[in-house]
């Protein structure tokens, strides 16, 4: 048994090893010499872990030595203040999509490899925004103090409670500079700008507010002749989407105001266009935000981006697939937006995912919406539509999934009682529906119940005429 853990390790650290000298290999020359070194400090300390297995050492210290790089001068920090990737004290912790705490440099590296999932929990990152944990950064940093542990100078600069971080003034002075760095000839200066930028707006609500607070900032940083110089570069239109994400979640009105200019909004539509997934990435999440306006949505839609947004669903890409379901579902609240999803094939895209069981939930959500339209009742009917929803009925375990599944053959039979004769064949051969009359969701037993009485009654008719 001993044996088998062991081999499993092996195999771990070997993947682990693998990587890491593949990094070291492929390294850019305009990476950074920091993260390079630690790169190649750990791909030492794997391959002592793989040394170490094969003598037989106790399992759980080559684990952590070994695959998360710990020397024995950080055996002495608890687990939960260091980076699972390094295996160091946290100096920049900023938290994944998927609720994992990770420093900076370490998970963007992770990332720009082309890296889809979370390094420790393996799921699939719905976005690659990186969000401050400012929460670690104050324990780390009073762990430090109390241990006289030297505290990480990042950890002091990027402190928004640190009585060292720039006043408000200094935050206008950098927003002015770089805003005219933006517009210089210079596309590299250019580029510098548009980094610091994002990174500003990502790690600093102080900084963020300028947008809301200096009437002139939002105009400038859109200005059409200086978006021209945007459009020609991936790397500063990456950098400008991500800025919009940043700057519209911060506060509701700074996203309306976004929105009211249009080149901001010609730039995040034109952005879903983009080969870079990273750029689409944050166009999706930045519609998402846009889309919840309802002083947008027939605006948004007029702007073709449901056909946009239903290309982004068909393509599947687990970065963008999530945001792009939320804003297609806030647009299609409208009826406009619900007859071009409908006519843009939405209808035969959704059915597939949830054919494959991708995204059930999200594209179950989106299909109850577009039911209410009779052209998607007909099309549903046409991709086997009912003896989908009553497998998913059957087999899924997920409550609100059922519910929507209900709701949506509800709205089929009371729409197009043509439609009533199949969901009654099928539900005489299993009792589904019987079923989620006693056990769904209180909104499951009220649609489920509301469907067999309909049967019943136009059954009576049937049987009487």
């Amino acid at each position: 048994m001993a044996e088998i853990e062991v081999a499993k390790g092996a195999t771990e650290l070997k993947r682990e090893l693998q990587r890491l000298v593949e990094a070291i290999v492929e390294e850019d020359e305009n990476d950074d010499d920091y993260y390079t070194l630690e790169v190649i400090d750990h791909a030492t300390r794997t391959l002592s872990a793989i040394r170490n297995l094969k003598s037989n050492q106790p399992q759980e210290s080559v684990r952590l030595k070994g695959l998360y790089g710990l020397s024995e001068d950080c055996e002495g920090v608890p687990a939960e203040f260091r980076c699972p990737i390094s295996g160091l004290l946290f100096e920049d912790p900023v938290v994944l999509a998927s609720g994992q705490t990770y420093d900076l440099p370490f998970i963007q590296k992770w990332l720009k490899d082309g890296n889809l999932m979370c390094p420790r929990t393996n799921q699939l990152l719905p976005h690659t925004a990186l969000i401050p944990n400012l929460s670690i950064k104050n324990m780390v940093v009073k762990w430090c103090k109390l241990q006289k542990y030297e505290v990480p100078s990042t950890l002091i600069n990027n402190d928004p409670e640190n009585p060292e971080m720039p006043p408000n003034h200094q935050n206008l002075d950098n927003l002015v500079e770089l805003l005219e760095k933006l517009t210089s000839s210079s596309i590299s200066d250019a580029k510098s700008a548009g980094r610091r930028l994002r990174m500003l707006t990502n790690r600093f609500p102080s900084f963020k507010a300028l947008f809301a607070d200096v009437s002139s900032a939002l105009p400038r940083l859109f200005n059409p002749i200086l978006l021209k110089g945007v459009y020609s570069d991936d790397d500063l239109q990456e950098d400008f989407v991500a800025t919009i994400l940043n700057i519209s979640i911060h506060d509701i009105n700074v996203m309306k105001m976004v929105s009211e200019i249009p080149s901001a909004v010609s730039l995040v539509i034109e952005s879903l266009k983009c080969k870079r997934v990273e750029i689409r990435c944050y166009a999706a999440a930045v519609l998402s935000a846009l889309s919840s306006l309802d002083s947008k949505k027939h605006e948004l839609g007029s702007l073709g981006t449901v056909k946009l947004l239903i290309d982004l669903l068909e393509e599947g890409h687990p970065l963008i697939s999530k945001d792009a379901a939320v804003a297609l579902q806030n647009l299609c609240t409208v009826v406009e937006n619900r007859e071009k999803a409908i006519e843009d094939g939405a209808i035969a895209v959704l059915m597939w995912k949830i054919l494959d069981s991708i995204d059930v939930g999200e594209m179950l959500k989106i299909l109850s919406t577009l039911s209410t339209h009779h052209k998607a009742i007909k099309e549903i009917e046409e991709h086997g539509g009912v003896v989908l929803l009553f497998k998913i009925l059957k087999d899924n375990t997920d409550e609100h999934n059922k519910e929507t599944c209900v709701a949506i053959l509800y709205t089929m039979c009371y729409n197009d009682r043509r439609k009533l004769r199949d969901i009654r064949g099928v539900e005489n051969a299993y009792e589904i529906l019987t079923q989620v009359a006693q056990t769904g969701t209180s909104r499951a037993k009220r649609k489920a119940s509301g469907i067999l009485d309909r049967m019943s009654k136009f059954a009576f008719v049937s049987h009487t005429t």
